[in-house]
């Protein structure tokens, strides 16, 4: 489960076995999780975040996204 970086409470990551699903990226804090896709940037799940927190992810997956692809395409190879 590598962790790609930290953002104050928010751990990015991806897990070592999604290379059969488009890139994308899970944003953890405490119990609450959600996942969004990066190609385009869109939200795909999440649990207990509420709409407020998921457009500041929203805005940080964005910020951020060269890095996701980056570290998703340098791990899975896609």
């Amino acid at each position: 489960m590598p962790t790609v970086i930290k953002i104050g409470p928010f751990r990015f990551f991806f897990y070592s076995n999604e290379n059969g699903e488009p890139a994308h990226i899970h944003i953890q804090r405490e119990r609450m999780l959600a996942k969004f896709w990066l190609k385009p940037v869109a939200l795909a799940s999440s649990t207990r975040f509420s709409s407020k927190e998921l457009r500041k992810l929203e805005s940080l997956v964005i910020e951020h996204r060269e890095k996701f692809l980056e570290a998703w395409n340098e791990h899975l190879g896609s």
